[in-house]
């Protein structure tokens, strides 16, 4: 059961981040770190060609109201974003409440835990608050540095699936992992 999301009045905050909604004035950080290859492509879609198409997406993400943007305490600069989406690829999770997270980290902050520190703050969020029966999260069998968040924010893995991008015309190996609220 797919669960209505409205993150637009919620802010969530950790020891180094504040996950929070988007902004218009987000823009030119949000192009910066999505306009490199191999950030988007780690994730299904190819980097961003220009400010344009930043505009049009972040401006989906503020009609959808179901991203956070990630901002740095440091430097008030947006790194990154995570995503509550409805679950498609695992039927079996239609009769419950539960939200497939997706996210991306500016390559500039990799190797820092930040994305780490930053789901495991939504996952106590969408058990604690939004009380959600289930979450689960995918990402390409390559990408070693998601697996590596995922495990460390108690997912396990359920199965892999292949992912068409018709962005990026190819066919991934997907590693899909849940998580439920009673593991908590």
């Amino acid at each position: 059961m797919n669960k209505i999301l409205d993150l637009s009045q919620v802010t969530l905050e950790t020891e180094r981040l504040i996950l929070r909604f988007w902004r218009k004035e987000d823009l030119f950080d949000f192009y910066e770190y999505a306009s490199v290859e191999g950030v988007g492509e780690a994730a299904g879609w190819k980097h961003h060609d220009s400010l344009e198409e930043s505009a049009r997406i972040l401006r989906a993400f503020m009609e959808e109201k179901n991203v956070f943007a990630i901002e740095y305490k440091i430097n008030k600069k947006v790194i990154g974003s995570l995503g509550l989406h409805d679950i498609k690829e695992i039927t079996e999770f239609e009769n419950i409440a539960a939200k497939e997270i997706g996210y991306v980290l500016s390559k500039d902050y990799w190797g820092k835990g930040l994305m780490t520190e930053a789901v495991k703050c939504v996952v106590d969020f969408c058990f604690d608050v939004l009380q959600l029966d289930a979450l689960t999260v995918g990402h390409s069998a390559e990408n070693i540095r998601s697996k590596r968040v995922v495990e460390k924010c108690g997912f396990r893995f359920v199965l892999y699936k292949n992912f068409f991008s018709k962005i990026l015309n190819k066919t991934f190996r997907e590693a899909y992992y849940v998580r439920h609220n009673m593991l908590k």
